[in-house]
């Protein structure tokens, strides 16, 4: 099998784009939280003091070798996805969970997904510092940059008294299979047991400062926006 190079491993991103990255999650964070409390001030407290606590949680770890320690076994980077993930499937599973998501707009949910030109821009200037392959960039094979455009025209339709619903549910699938293609790219290409992908540059950038806030926040935030456009537009029919 192949071997990763892991010559930049080791090598940190430069402390302007981190902070750049950090002032959009922040940013980011911001506004979901402002979405939140026009349903619910208490769900957006506690979401406030979660990702606080979240975010400082992930950043403390990058300043550690946690996350390249690459022989460990389960890979610890798996970790960063299990909190956000559990508390997605809380929120679907239970009664209380689904009533408080049919109620969150779909115009602010929508335009939560502008990030994601954020977000691949600073992933091309993350290429440029040899810290993720050409191929997670919108000058390779990831495309997700135009959910990210394209969410500021779907917010306009939303503003509609009368929309086929099946434009918003096509919108939200065709941009969620944009996403599934990034996500699968960047898990591939990381340099664990189960890489497949870029062994001579691979993924080494999101273990470390900012960055690891892409896998842990912005990436469940982004999902967990299609999943309840979908189920509000094809299960709720609004």
């Amino acid at each position: 099998m192949m071997q990763p190079n892991l010559d930049f491993l080791l090598v940190p991103i430069s402390q302007g784009l981190s902070w750049a990255f950090g002032g959009v999650v922040v940013c980011f964070g911001w506004f979901l939280w402002a979405t939140l409390r026009t349903v619910s001030r208490r769900i957006a407290f506690y979401f406030l003091g979660f990702s606080v606590a979240w975010l400082g949680v992930l950043w403390g770890l990058t300043q550690t070798p946690f996350f390249i320690q690459l022989d460990a076994r389960p890979p610890r980077f798996l970790a960063v996805l299990g909190p956000p993930m559990a508390l997605i499937v809380f929120l679907f599973l239970t009664r209380q969970g689904r009533h408080f998501l049919d109620q969150l707009p779909l115009k602010a949910l929508t335009w939560l997904h502008t990030v994601r030109v954020a977000v691949e821009v600073s992933l091309w200037y993350l290429f440029l510092e040899h810290q993720i392959p050409q191929m997670m960039t919108f000058e390779g094979y990831n495309w997700d940059i135009l959910a990210g455009i394209t969410a500021p025209l779907l917010a306009w339709y939303l503003q509609r008294e009368t929309r086929p619903r099946w434009v918003v549910l096509g919108w939200n699938l065709l941009a969620l299979g944009l996403l599934v293609n990034i996500v699968g790219m960047a898990i591939l290409s990381a340099p664990l047991p189960f890489q497949q992908l870029n062994f001579a540059q691979p993924n080494v950038g999101v273990f470390k400062s900012t960055f690891i806030w892409l896998p842990g926040f912005v990436v469940p935030v982004v999902l967990w926006a299609h999943l309840v456009a979908i189920r509000r537009v094809y299960a709720v029919g609004n």
